[in-house]
């Protein structure tokens, strides 16, 4: 499923990162070196293993985060 996703390439970057995150783990690579191959941070990799560890594919949507609320909603969006 995840390299399907990233085959179609119709996802969010954070999403399609979180996927190429968890297939670079699967491979058995350690989290410093799929930070250097990512271009990211250890903690992502680390956060990101941790969240499908806990909700499986659910790890690779977006959480609340603080913050501001967005000044447009889905339903008004700027095209």
């Amino acid at each position: 499923m995840l390299e399907q996703m990233l085959r179609r390439g119709k996802h969010s970057a954070r999403k399609l990162t979180r996927a190429r995150i968890l297939l670079k783990a699967d491979l058995g690579l350690r989290d410093e070196d799929i930070a250097q191959e990512m271009d990211t941070c250890i903690p992502t990799v680390e956060r990101t293993r941790k969240r499908f560890a806990e909700v499986r594919l659910g790890s690779l949507d977006e959480r609340p985060r603080p913050g501001r609320k967005p000044l447009l909603d889905e339903k008004h969006a700027a095209v």
